[in-house]
């Protein structure tokens, strides 16, 4: 571990945020353990489950894989950005009509997911929808639910 560390400022869920960090941390555990947001999950830390998925600057990114020093000057929106107290995002509402949070621990990154990918195509097929979240891994079982839940907030999209 490096001794030294770096300024960023970026922010988070529209507020301003501004650390001193090593080089080689992680923007999970900066959002984690540093600023205490615990909605982004650290599932395989290898990339390859989509638990820790992040928007940065709307695009969703593996946080365990991205360091923190990528969001200096951007925007990150972690799953306690969309929404509101008392009112869910169409996209969260739609899984939880739909039945698709299921134990919940993926459910943070499939969500984020499918809000940018429903900022990008507001009314995606089936396939479109299934290839935007290939990244994400839910491990109760299968997508079916997950996939009608992002299909429902694309009908209900204006």
């Amino acid at each position: 571990m490096s001794s030294r560390t770096i300024p960023v400022r970026f922010w988070l869920n529209g507020l301003p945020v501004e650390r001193a960090v090593p080089p080689e941390r992680i923007l999970l555990d900066l959002i984690r353990d540093e600023i205490r947001l615990t909605g982004t999950k650290r599932g395989c830390d290898l990339g390859t489950c989509g638990c820790c998925t992040v928007l940065l600057d709307g695009v969703p990114v593996l946080s365990c894989l991205t360091l923190a020093l990528r969001a200096d000057g951007k925007s990150v929106t972690t799953i306690e950005g969309i929404g509101e107290p008392g009112r869910l995002h169409p996209v969260q509402s739609a899984f939880v009509e739909c039945g698709a949070t299921q134990c919940g621990f993926c459910t943070p990154g499939f969500v984020l997911t499918a809000v940018a990918l429903l900022r990008e195509h507001p009314h995606p097929d089936r396939e479109t929808i299934v290839r935007a979240i290939s990244g994400n891994l839910c491990r109760c079982t299968g997508y079916t639910k997950i996939v009608q839940a992002i299909e429902r907030a694309a009908e209900a999209a204006p």
